[in-house]
């Protein structure tokens, strides 16, 4: 177990800093604040690892977030308990949302150290609910969603094919303890407020130690990527963007020399700043979509997607850009600045409300 030096860089306040060098995807710990850990899960995709956390308690340890269902992130697991344990149990596991970099290895964590699961109501069974491929043929309604959208039917048919295939789908836990909003865990001698967020997934839990400032933020403030936000068939008619930059604001309330602990990239300080980057980040993005709908007069959503991400993607990535372009569509629409008509091909068309 090793505790990092604090590398050389500005003050927190109107900048973003990174006080610590990130541990090896082997094992290594880093310690951030006493009692404190980071760790690092290789992942083997585009983004290339999760962070995890270590809490110590009197007597044993709470792990926040998994690592991939594969059998390196269990390799790791077991050698992170035997290196840095010191003979004392995981008395806990705390996932932050179900997506299964997240909480991919809840279930065999549970069982193999015996200890239950935390997690939020919404993310617990938003997990359950998700669990496994996705239907052959497609229902209806699905199918209905993403061809109103605009997007072919080959590519569609093409994107769920890959999905079926995904290597990484988790078996699910039976059972969990329910994390609430303004809930306390006292771990270590520490109060962890629990503070949800919303938009990047139904109930995200993050954690925040008021008398240290320290946030264990997962997915809901990353220091350089912006977590993806979109509509999907299942809530087709939501507003995620709206939700998240709100949570994004009630994160902004809290102590801007606040040490972030996220689960990609580095551990940074530079809370308020960052709020702000990303806040303008989707202030650009409505941008460009109030641009093109001026424009062409009127615009599918798959349109769209092709002016907000003109690269080519995957398969699997354009359904996360589509619904990242319906999330920015859908805010501009219920603030009243964009109208979506149903016309007669079958299709969604946007225009600009004036």
């Amino acid at each position: 177990m090793t505790t990092a030096t604090a590398e050389a860089g500005p003050e927190a306040g109107g900048r973003i800093e990174y006080p610590f060098a990130p541990p090896r995807p082997d094992g290594e710990l880093v310690a951030v604040a006493p009692g404190v850990f980071w760790a690092r899960m290789p992942m083997p995709m585009q983004l290339d690892h999760i962070n995890v956390y270590l809490l110590r308690d009197s007597d044993g340890w709470f792990a926040v977030d998994t690592g991939l269902n594969i059998a390196r992130t269990r390799e790791l697991w077991e050698e992170v308990a035997e290196r840095h344990f010191g003979g004392l149990p995981l008395k806990g596991l705390i996932c932050t949302h179900f997506h299964y970099d997240h909480a991919g290895l809840s279930a065999w964590l549970t069982e193999r150290f015996d200890v239950p699961l935390y997690m939020t109501h919404g993310e617990y069974f938003t997990m359950r609910t998700l669990a496994g491929p996705p239907p052959e043929p497609l229902p209806e309604p699905m199918l209905r969603f993403y061809l109103r959208a605009g997007m072919g039917r080959e590519r569609i048919e093409e994107m769920f094919a890959k999905l079926r295939r995904d290597p990484f789908m988790p078996p699910q836990p039976a059972s969990f303890s329910r994390l609430r909003e303004g809930q306390v865990l006292n771990i270590g001698g520490r109060d962890w407020r629990v503070v949800i967020g919303e938009g990047h997934s139904p109930e995200h839990a993050c954690l925040y130690c008021e008398a240290n400032r320290l946030l264990i933020a997962g997915d809901q403030l990353l220091p350089r990527i912006t977590s993806n936000v979109l509509v999907s068939d299942i809530e087709p008619e939501a507003n995620p963007l709206k939700l998240w930059l709100d949570s994004l604001d009630r994160l902004d309330l809290l102590a801007p020399d606040t040490l972030v602990l996220p689960s990609h990239e580095r551990v940074f300080r530079g809370l308020r700043p960052r709020v702000a980057e990303l806040h303008a980040h989707h202030e650009e993005q409505f941008g460009i979509v109030r641009s093109h709908l001026r424009e062409t007069g009127a615009a599918t959503a798959f349109e769209t997607k092709q002016r907000l991400f003109p690269r080519q993607l995957s398969a699997v990535e354009d359904m996360m850009a589509l619904g990242e372009t319906i999330a920015h569509l859908s805010c501009l629409r219920y603030a009243g600045q964009v109208r979506r008509v149903l016309d007669d091909d079958g299709l969604y068309r946007f225009s600009l409300a004036n």
